[in-house]
């Protein structure tokens, strides 16, 4: 991916994450958002969000917009795997036990798929 892009696949997974959490449905999601359907259907066949889209569904979900943003230069480097421990841990719909299992299973995966160096 070139120097600065925006990654909207990423973006749109993550979104996906914050739905599936949150118990919604893509309606409830365009509704609480105030981002069209059709703008979500958009951006799950690959599309980008449109600025107004973006700023919006950053707001509801609390995501970052430079989070997915790829090959831009970074001020510090933060590993992905430990950023998913800490959510998983802090996150009040987990038990401890529940978040330990789902860390577990993520730092498998990870290991299995992460490219080698």
């Amino acid at each position: 991916m070139a120097s600065g892009k925006f990654d909207g696949e990423a973006f749109f997974a993550a979104i996906d994450g914050v739905r599936i959490a949150r118990d919604l449905t893509w309606k409830k999601v365009a509704e609480q958002s105030e981002v069209p359907a059709s703008s979500l259907t958009r951006m799950s066949q690959g599309r980008r969000p449109d600025v107004d889209s973006l700023a919006a569904l950053c707001a509801w979900s609390g995501l970052k917009a430079e989070q997915f943003t790829r090959g831009a230069p970074k001020k510090e480097r933060r590993e992905a795997l430990a950023e998913l421990t800490a959510h998983l841990r802090g996150d009040p719909n987990l038990t401890k036990d529940g978040a330990k299992a789902l860390e577990a299973l993520i730092k498998a995966a990870y290991q299995q798929f992460r490219k080698s160096q």
